[in-house]
């Protein structure tokens, strides 16, 4: 079966449609123009029969005579070859009339309430009554009543328009009802199928500007560079539906180019992290690896202090490690949303000196002065403890290792209308101001960096931004290169 585009379709519909307008109008306009006929010649003929009767001694009179009646019918059907001449009794019976043989009279009376609401002009024209020639169908007539002394002896009743006059009537109208039905179908039909070809092909051009654009994107690889685009320029307050739909998908061809560029990068990111992890944990394990053969090797040989030196050394390499896995586990959860959220009531005031406690003998060894500010605070936020520790302590550590000796970090709080502003605030080397965007993905290093022993693997401030996010909220920073740092968070009140 063949498959017809959208255009073709609706082409169809409109001409099927408009065919059966067609044909509704031309049925409608047939029946009016019958009924506004068969009103003009029952008007025009209403007192017919009337004239009949006084004009005809034998009806004026009330005399009955069936042959004189028979033979003034007929030259009466001579003069008018348009009517049929009906004699009825009171009973409405037909006793004589002026049809020949040929067209014999099939019904012996005719209901007379019709005659009588014609004559009594109770209803208005067109009237009908019984064709006495054929049994279902009914006529327009005249009728006038036949008196004798007074007393109703029957009734005139003149069929206009009889059986020959049906007969030539209706082959004269079929044969020119075709002619200009055929005509102007066939005229219409031209007419109004140019004009929907027209038409319909401005109407849909859009739309198939539309599809031939999806279907370019889906061949270029869903790549918006590679796509050989229409170029129709869609406009977003169109009162057009096809143009509001093309906008939508322009927006939807340049977001999933993005998210392709995206993915890209995130893909490359990975790759680079990848490689730098695998440095990382290469070097403190190949260092393990060389101290271990050394002390297996020559253990008997070694001093004890040489011997203690070595292990030290071990320890501290696999603390490195343990730490870079640990927070690689911990970016690979929070990146595969596995981390949930349990919030609770938290008196921030407690919360940020046991934060403060915690880190003030590493400032202290380091010569700087650590401090939370204001000393006390009251009230309470509504976070997860444990996910606020870590991002405040990967903070804390980062500023302690970026400050100088007799540099100082400030752990402060500032109480807002919706909870508090939490932050972290050093007078360390800061951070260029090109290099702020990146410093949250993941194994970016800022170009002064301050290393310490293999310490500092660049996941540290990305995983605190994602820690923050899942406690719906932002992680702002701000810097100024060579004078310090300040980075912030919100928090909602309990």
């Amino acid at each position: 079966m063949m498959k017809l585009c959208f255009y073709q379709r609706i082409t169809l519909i409109v001409v099927g449609v408009f065919m059966l307008i067609l044909i509704m109008f031309f049925a409608g306009s047939s029946y009016l123009q019958k009924q506004t006929r068969y009103e003009a010649e029952q008007v025009l003929h209403q007192d017919l029969a009337h004239h009949l009767v006084e004009d005809s001694p034998l009806l004026s009179n009330g005399v009955y005579d069936h042959e004189a009646l028979k033979n003034s019918f007929h030259m009466l059907m001579l003069l008018g070859p348009g009517f049929e001449f009906y004699y009825l009794n009171k009973d409405g019976k037909v006793l004589t009339h002026s049809t020949h043989k040929s067209q014999p009279v099939v019904r012996e009376a005719i209901d007379l309430k019709p005659i009588q609401s014609y004559i009594n002009k109770d209803k208005d024209f067109p009237v009908f009554a019984d064709d006495p020639k054929d049994s279902d169908r009914q006529k327009i007539f005249s009728a006038a009543p036949i008196y004798n002394e007074g007393q109703l002896q029957g009734y005139l009743y003149v069929i206009i328009g009889g059986q020959d006059y049906d007969s030539i009537l209706s082959e004269l109208q079929n044969s020119q009802s075709l002619r200009e039905f055929f005509m102007f179908v066939g005229a219409g039909l031209i007419a109004i199928l140019v004009v929907l070809l027209v038409l319909f092909k401005l109407i849909t051009a859009p739309l198939r500007n539309l599809v031939k654009d999806v279907a370019e994107f889906r061949e270029a690889g869903y790549r918006l560079e590679k796509a050989k685009l229409s170029g129709h320029k869609w406009c977003v307050d169109s009162n057009s539906e096809i143009d509001r739909l093309g906008c939508a998908f322009s927006d939807l061809f340049h977001h999933v180019d993005a998210q392709f560029h995206a993915l890209e990068r995130i893909n490359e990111q990975r790759k680079e992290m990848l490689a730098d992890i695998s440095h990382d944990l290469r070097t403190p394990l190949a260092s393990m690896k060389g101290y271990i053969e050394t002390l297996h090797l020559q253990g008997d040989t070694l001093s004890r202090e040489d011997q203690q030196r070595f292990i030290s050394i071990c320890m501290r390499n696999m603390n490195n490690l343990k730490l870079l896995i640990d927070q690689i586990f911990e970016l690979a959860y929070l990146e595969g949303g596995q981390v949930t959220i349990q919030k609770e009531a938290c008196a921030i005031g407690e919360f940020l000196f046991d934060i403060t406690s915690k880190f003030s003998l590493d400032a202290k060894n380091k010569n700087i002065t650590l401090r939370l500010e204001p000393g006390q605070i009251e009230g309470y936020v509504n976070t997860d403890m444990g996910k606020l520790e870590r991002i405040l302590s990967n903070l804390i550590d980062n500023a302690i290792r970026h400050t100088q000796p007799g540099g100082q970090v400030t752990l402060f709080v500032e109480e807002t209308n919706s909870g508090f502003n939490v932050g972290v605030e050093d007078t360390g080397v800061g951070i260029a101001e090109n290099e702020l965007e990146s410093i949250f993905t993941p194994r970016y290093q800022a170009s002064n960096t301050q290393k310490q022993d293999g310490k500092n693997v660049g996941l540290g401030l990305a995983i605190s931004q994602k820690l923050v996010s899942l406690l719906n909220s932002d992680l702002t920073v701000k810097s100024k290169y060579g004078k310090g740092t300040t980075f912030s968070f919100s928090l909602p009140q309990a």
